[in-house]
């Protein structure tokens, strides 16, 4: 075992060993592990709710999106004041899940993401339309959807 000080660029000193990890791989893992906890979650309701692998599904998306973000701004994205209904909800709905209520928990759940990740839809959508079967097949609806809600919205300001 080495005992090492040294922390540069790219490298990340864990307790007194030196790790030739670089911290860019964080944020892969993270995505894998938010991967499978959507894929845990899905097996879990599949599966009748599941409250054991439910569980599972939530702390490694949990986790997964510690390592995305960073700690820091995962704690101030649930910490933050216009963000506490989505917080409180998805919290609510893991201790519904713990308590042995896994249908409630999953549907508080998931309005808690959506109040919680409601301002990342954007960007998603953006990202989606670069995909190219993907793109053309949100795009047409929504765009049509969008000319009607604007061609209903001027006739009314007449």
């Amino acid at each position: 075992m080495r005992l090492s000080s040294f922390q540069g660029e790219g490298v990340l000193s864990v307790g007194f060993v030196l790790c030739e990890f670089p911290l860019e791989c964080l944020g892969e893992i993270g995505l894998g592990l938010i991967g499978f906890g959507i894929f845990f979650t899905f097996l879990a309701v599949i599966l009748f709710f599941d409250r054991g692998l439910l569980a599972l599904g939530n702390i490694l998306w949990l986790t997964g999106v510690a390592l995305l973000l960073g700690w820091h701004s995962t704690w101030n994205l649930f910490t933050d004041r216009s963000n506490y209904k989505g917080s409180g909800c998805f919290l609510l709905g893991l201790f519904f899940i713990f308590v042995r209520w896994p249908v409630v928990g999953i549907i508080v759940e998931i309005y808690g993401c959506i109040a919680l990740f409601g301002g990342f839809w954007p960007t998603v959508k953006l990202f989606l339309d670069q995909i190219p079967v993907v793109g053309w097949i949100i795009q047409y609806p929504l765009m049509t959807l969008a000319n009607s809600r604007q061609k209903l919205m001027n006739t009314w300001t007449l």
